[in-house]
Formats: structure tokens, sequence, C-alpha cells
């Protein structure tokens, strides 16, 4: 059998069970959102087969496939597909463009007497039809939260129906210090659950205003140059606040992790590297002297919360990082930029602001065809 199912983002939507048949080297670059990736081929038959079709053709290609991929390896493989789709019936196959893999896969399952359907025009099909709703969605109404850093933007979207968590779906936080003890997303797979975080979400969307780049990731380039245009709202918070959301965030929250994932041991010495390489990171900027001062201050601060388990100590290098760096860097960016804020005030009636915009505002029309799914 070959049925096939239109790739629609009201299907993505419903995120049904996948399987990626194309290889691992494939997959690692992007897939579609919540698929597994169980190959027809693995890399190095996938490189031979490409060979042997560039050099004579396609039909010749196709047979080293079929005597590459044969035997007790078939069955392997053909157990793997029966074994997932059992135990997620309704599941979909797909490959790069729908074509001979994934109907070769279906066709071996039909033989073994497991029907499934797979996706018409596969993995280009996806990629374009969630790659045209990050583009729809740019045109659409959005609220740009900023502020300096340690004013619990993010936090702030949180709270909201509206909100897009930029840093959530890049898993970094942003800045130098940003990064999480989690792997991060190609830059497609983060586009993919971004176009469909943005396609189900209310407009106007809210977003925290970040840099083009969050750790490995941009931001898809309709969305980034729409985020330059729409309107602010500026959280303003005083230092000794901003302090201490930031030794949460990039403190206590990060060793929890850390903690969690590796131990108490290698969690620590890991969070400590972390930590002093986003320091060092910043060195020209710094300048050698600021650096070797904050250098020293963190080591000392380190020590102290090892002993005591009271992470305040960190505040001896997080308040000057903030007062030298990052507000003179964030002020500095905002004179250049000029765009008066809607609104400005504290994190509660920024808050307060924003949801009532977002009421007040509700499904506004966007330059172009509704988002609906």
């Amino acid at each position: 059998m070959s049925h096939q199912l239109p790739v629609s983002l009201e299907l993505l939507h419903h995120r049904p069970a996948m399987i990626d048949v194309r290889a691992p080297i494939e997959f690692a670059r992007g897939a579609a959102p919540g698929a597994v990736n169980l190959p027809l081929m693995d890399d190095d038959e996938r490189r031979r087969v490409g060979e042997r079709y560039h050099r004579n053709g396609n039909e010749a290609a196709v047979a080293l496939g079929h005597e590459l991929v044969s035997g007790r390896l078939r069955e392997r493989r053909l157990g793997a597909w029966c074994e997932f789709i059992a135990a997620h019936p309704g599941a979909l196959l797909y490959c790069a463009r729908g074509g001979q893999r994934s109907g070769i896969s279906q066709r071996w399952l039909a033989e073994a007497g497991v029907d499934v359907p797979r996706l018409q025009g596969g993995f280009k099909a996806v990629r374009q039809t969630l790659m045209a709703a990050t583009e729809q969605a740019a045109r659409a109404p959005m609220l740009i939260v900023s502020g300096l850093t340690g004013c619990a933007k993010t936090r702030l979207l949180l709270n909201l129906e509206h909100g897009v968590d930029l840093e959530g779906h890049a898993r970094h936080k942003g800045s130098s210090f940003g990064r999480q003890p989690v792997e991060t997303p190609s830059q497609i797979d983060f586009e993919h659950q971004l176009a469909l975080d943005l396609a189900e979400r209310p407009t106007p969307f809210v977003l925290e205003d970040e840099s083009r780049s969050i750790g490995a990731v941009e931001i898809p380039l309709p969305l980034w140059e729409a985020m330059k245009q729409a309107p602010r709202v500026r959280v303003e918070m005083p230092l000794d606040w901003r302090i201490e959301q930031i030794r949460r965030d990039y403190i206590d929250d990060l060793w929890a992790r850390y903690r969690d994932q590796y131990g108490q041991w290698l969690g620590w010495a890991l969070m400590q590297r972390q930590l002093v390489s986003a320091l060092v990171r910043l060195r020209k900027r710094l300048g050698e002297e600021r650096l070797e001062r904050l250098l020293q201050r963190q080591q000392h601060a380190f020590a102290q919360h090892r002993r005591s388990g009271n992470s305040r100590a960190h505040n001896s290098w997080l308040a000057p990082l903030l007062q030298e760096y990052y507000d003179p860097l964030y002020h500095h960016q905002l004179a250049r930029n000029g765009q008066q804020a809607l609104f400005a005030g504290d994190w509660q009636a920024c808050l307060e602001f924003v949801a009532d915009y977002c009421q007040r505002h509700h499904d506004e029309p966007m330059l172009g065809q509704s988002m609906a799914l």
C-alpha cells in the first residue's frame, strides 16, 4: 500500500508519532517535531548508495541499497519500526522528500502486515510548512518586553498565555552566562518548535527583547525583523532586586540542574568551569584589570558557597558585572535604537499592562491570512 498524507500545520499541531527513516546525520541537522530516528540506512550505507547513484544512476543505487540492507539487518530494522508502531498506533513515516526510502520502508511494513501512512513530500514538506507558518507569524501583532539584565523578563512572559519563550526553545538564557546543562537544539529543530508555538498561541505575541543569536541558534530573520519594529514595554527594577534575580537564575537554578544531572562533585566542577569560562569570554569588553578583579571575587564566592551552601557570596562579582558591563551595554543599545516604550514600570505593573494590552488587542488581524489551524 502507498497511502500518503499531505503535510499541513493542522497535522503537525497534533504531534503525531513519526518515524524518520533518513540517516542519523540527516536527522541530527533537524527533523519533524517529535520524530524518532529509525533509519533505513545508516550514514555509511547512505554514503555508499549516494556514490553509486552519482556513478551509475538510480537503478544501480537502489540495487546496492537492497544489498546492503538485507537478511538479518533488514529484519532488525523492520522489527524496530514494528515495535515503535505497536507502541504508537497512528504513527507515520517520512524520509527526505517522501520518495524512495519511506516508500521502501512502507512496502516492507505492508509485507509484514503493518499498514502505515507516509508523509507526502517528506521532511522537505514539513520544513516548508513550518517556515511558512513563521513568516506568517512575523506579520502578526506582537509586543516586546525589554529591560536591564535581571528584570525577570522571561518570568513575566511565562505568566502570559501570549508569551513566546525564545530562550526556552533555544535552551539557553541568552547571555554569555546562559548556557544550560542540556543538549541544545539544532537550528532547524529550534525553528520548527518555535513555528509550532507561534502557530498555536494567540496574538499579539509577547516576546523578550533578544539579540538575534541565542546561544548556538538564531531567531528566524522574518521574525527578528518584525521584533525590531514592534512596540515595547520596559521593565524597571532596582539593582538589589536584579542581583537577587540573577543569582537565582545563573547560580542557584544552574547549580540545581548540574547537581541533578551529574551529582554533587562533578556537577559542582562543571558549573564552576562554565561560570569561569563565561566570565573569561568577556575579556575583550571587560579589559584585563577588571576581568582579573571579577575572577578573584568569583573564586572567593565559589569557596564560600561550597563551605556554607549559601550562594549570596556571588553578589560580590554579580553586582559589578551588572553595573560596569551589562547596564552600560543596555543603555548604549537603548540610545542607539531610540525607540520609545509604550509603558515603563516595575515588574508587576508591566505584567498588568501587558495582560491588559493582550486582552484589548487579542486576535487583531495580521497582514495576510489567519493563523488558525
